[in-house]
């Protein structure tokens, strides 16, 4: 049985760091904030700040309240309205896949590494479950990736939201800036792909053998045996091939 707990260290601290990255992944889909926008029309909008996320709309307002929410209206977006842009609904569909893809990388690392603290030296299936891990912490890293630098991109550049009538929102905000959701995304995606990174990067250790080098005696040297040592030596004198002890029990006997 091989020893490999000090071959994946590396791959013990990426297990964490894919683990907090999913996490945040799925606190950033339930996150409102994701664009900030700021209003100038504070009749409804009491705060003058209204939060766009990938899912729903919200503002605190003392004119409209929502039944679940004491101060705060919100409204839902769905993908199949017409009005919600494609960068929003990219994130509705490529967040859950990132979040499908997370988990399921998740367990293929945790099985490796299973494998190697439990003493599994067979490199094949630990290889594979690194590999298979890795590879889609990548692809979750990649997928979270597009719907946040997307709508990031969109604040940047100060993009609207023709939002219907019963929302509430004006056509356009006075300026808009990132919000927390945005800010977390970057960190989740960051991380698994870095997690990602790091169990593609896992190399198995060669196995070697002992390595045996037969000494033959050079010219002019005899090869003798030494019982006490154990140990095969060199003479020089070639007249001596062999050196023995005498056994004094058997002179005894022959004396006898």
């Amino acid at each position: 049985m091989t020893y490999l707990v000090h071959t994946a260290h590396a791959q013990f601290v990426g297990l964490w760091l894919g683990v907090v990255g999913w996490t945040l992944t799925i606190v950033t889909i339930g996150l409102v904030q994701w664009r900030v926008w700021v209003v100038d029309d504070l009749s409804v909008i009491t705060s003058g700040l209204a939060w766009v996320g990938i899912w729903r709309v919200c503002f605190y307002s003392h004119v409209l309240v929502t039944s679940q929410y004491d101060v705060m209206f919100c409204q839902k977006i769905a993908i199949s309205d017409a009005f919600t842009p494609a960068d929003i609904a990219a994130a509705q569909v490529l967040m859950l896949v990132a979040l499908i893809l997370g988990l399921v990388g998740n367990a293929g690392a945790v099985y490796g590494l299973r494998n190697i603290y439990f003493g599994l030296d067979e490199p094949k299936p630990i290889r594979l479950a690194f590999s298979f891990g890795g590879a889609l912490f990548l692809m979750a890293g990649l997928c979270s990736s597009v719907p946040v630098l997307w709508n990031l991109n969109s604040v940047v550049t100060n993009q609207t939201i023709h939002f219907p009538s019963n929302f509430h929102m004006p056509p356009a905000p006075v300026r808009q800036y990132t919000g927390g959701g945005i800010a977390m995304g970057m960190v989740s995606f960051m991380l698994m792909i870095i997690s990602g990174i790091i169990f593609l990067s896992y190399r198995f250790p060669v196995r070697q053998g002992p390595k045996v080098t037969p000494q033959w005696p050079e010219e002019g040297h005899s090869a003798i045996w030494d019982p006490g040592k154990s140990s095969l030596f060199f003479n020089k004198d070639n007249t001596n091939h062999c050196q023995g002890r005498d056994n004094r029990a058997f002179q005894a006997e022959e004396n006898v």
